[in-house]
């Protein structure tokens, strides 16, 4: 399975997307100590999502044209600039620009979300579901590079604490691109017209397994982020723990997210898809219901473990039926259309998150969350009900 591109695609991930664990960690405190206002302490947390949503379909477009490889190298480079003017908006104290500039790193994000795409196409269709596995497992790296660099970077400059990670993000975003001029991407689109060619958005969304996969997707990302963005701002602010100790409860959880790929695609392929989602709903339901009843620190620990392990479990499930719901020619309409969808529930998601934290409080929070879970559910029972009834057509024909 292991080839040139796919080694390079994991060192690009690997560095690239310390840009997301950062942020993640950072921002809402960030937030709290550039503005008075509580309800808008996770708006710069949001504005990475909102940067990141609103990026996902000129992703695509961008590198239909140009190519996957220059589009990847122009948005690492980007994201670098990003970070470097986060760090003097920081060192200035401009809540706006900060916002502005986490906006912007979510732009680079938008391109980095596509290495798991990449990685499909390095391989062959019965590898995908471990090829974006494996490309999702580089994630752990980033989630333990990340954050604690930026612990580690915190007094690089002298009484302004948080203008050091930045810069050092700056720096790890940027290697990427010594590992992407090597790469070789094996599609590359060779005309406009294949580009636009295949089925339309309606067509493609009356397929109950292409509308499952973005449903899922958008689903297991819109919970993921509402609580995850709220839980610096609550275990810090609202109950008093340590940076420290949120340190480590987000480190879990983004190890959740990623270390659970060493064997997600093997279980895609033994029990299928839909058994695959079936348990990640249940994870999600496990960390409502430890979130909902205490507010301990080993509850938060546990709990969001556990939310990172859902939505491992339901994004590599969801991409993976993705990749095979639509034709070659589609891909960058179907993987820009999914992005769009799913980007935008997160950045709703966690532009909502502080202000009902706020509201209601983290246990009321997490139960809005059920309602999202069923509707995984739903899709999932309707997906599989109608392949059994045209496998059963097709075999009353034969």
């Amino acid at each position: 399975m292991y080839n040139k591109n796919l080694i390079l695609i994991i060192i690009a991930q690997i560095f690239g997307f310390t840009a997301a664990p950062v942020t993640i960690f950072l921002s809402g405190i960030i937030g709290s100590t550039l503005t008075s206002l509580t309800t808008l302490s996770t708006l710069p947390t949001a504005s990475m999502v909102i940067g990141l949503a609103s990026s996902t379909m000129i992703a695509s477009n961008i590198m239909s044209r140009i190519g996957r490889k220059r589009g990847f190298i122009y948005a690492a480079i980007y994201t670098s600039v990003s970070s470097l003017i986060a760090a003097v908006s920081i060192y200035y104290g401009d809540f706006l620009f900060y916002c502005l500039s986490c906006f912007a790193i979510g732009n680079g994000l938008a391109f980095t979300h596509q290495y798991r795409f990449a990685a499909a196409e390095s391989v062959s269709e019965d590898m995908i579901p471990r090829a974006i596995s494996v490309i999702m497992l580089a994630g752990i790296f980033s989630a333990l590079l990340g954050p604690n660099i930026a612990v580690y970077s915190q007094n690089l400059i002298p009484e302004h604490t948080f203008v050091g990670p930045y810069i050092a993000l700056s720096f790890m975003t940027f290697l990427p691109v010594l590992s992407l001029i090597f790469y070789s991407p094996k599609n590359a689109i060779k005309s406009k017209k294949k580009i636009i060619a295949g089925r339309s958005y309606s067509e493609l969304l009356s397929s109950h397994r292409f509308s499952q996969a973005i449903v899922v997707a958008a689903m297991s990302y819109a919970i993921m982020s509402f609580l995850m963005t709220a839980t610096p701002l609550s275990m810090h602010h609202h109950h008093g723990y340590s940076l420290e100790s949120t340190k480590i409860v987000i480190q879990f959880h983004i190890i959740g997210m990623f270390l659970p790929s060493l064997f997600t695609g093997r279980l895609i392929k033994k029990f299928g898809h839909s058994r695959i989602i079936y348990t990640g709903i249940l994870f999600f339901l496990l960390t409502i219901f430890l979130s909902y009843f205490e507010t301990t620190y080993i509850n938060y620990l546990i709990a969001l473990t556990f939310l990172g392990i859902g939505w491992n479990f339901l994004f590599i499930t969801s991409t993976s039926l993705l990749v095979i719901s639509y034709r070659e020619e589609e891909k960058f309409k179907a993987q820009g259309f999914n992005e769009i969808v799913v980007f935008s529930m997160q950045a709703i998601a966690s532009l909502s998150a502080g202000f009902m934290l706020t509201l209601v409080g983290w246990e009321i929070m997490n139960i809005l969350c059920v309602p999202l879970s069923l509707l995984v559910i739903f899709m999932t029972l309707r997906a599989d009900i109608s392949e059994k009834k045209s496998a059963q057509i097709i075999m009353n024909k034969g």
